[in-house]
């Protein structure tokens, strides 16, 4: 699956579902943005089933501000709706790889039990 431009005017609609959702927030300027940019291809075209998306914080600044994004790369993964994982700094692809394996193992019924939603 190709990565999706994500941007005020369909973040929600992208996010606000079920399934899981990667959001890698970047900027044209940053050095390890663009390194970490395949990473982020490859992952993506690995794993069809998940929503791959990409917030530029130039572009989208308020976007990044929702999310206190204050050093890029930030990436952020969301299951149902469900914010598991934001953190800044580039990931080497097997711990990428491990992270959306460990999203997808998750008892989603447990971590909402826990978290009290």
């Amino acid at each position: 699956m190709a990565t999706l431009e994500l941007t005020p005017a369909n973040f929600e609609e992208n996010t606000d579902r079920d399934g899981i959702t990667v959001v890698d927030f970047w900027a044209e300027w940053c050095g390890p943005c663009k390194q970490f940019a395949p990473v982020f291809e490859r992952v993506s075209e690995k794993n069809p089933d998940i929503l791959f998306g990409k917030v530029d914080t130039q572009s989208h600044p308020d976007l990044a501000a929702t999310f206190n994004v204050s050093a890029i790369p930030t990436l952020l993964v969301i299951r149902d709706r469900v914010v598991l994982y934001a953190q800044a700094g580039a990931l080497p692809e097997p711990a990428f790889e491990d992270l959306i394996q460990q999203a997808r193992d998750l008892d989603m019924e447990q971590v909402r039990r826990e978290a009290g939603i």
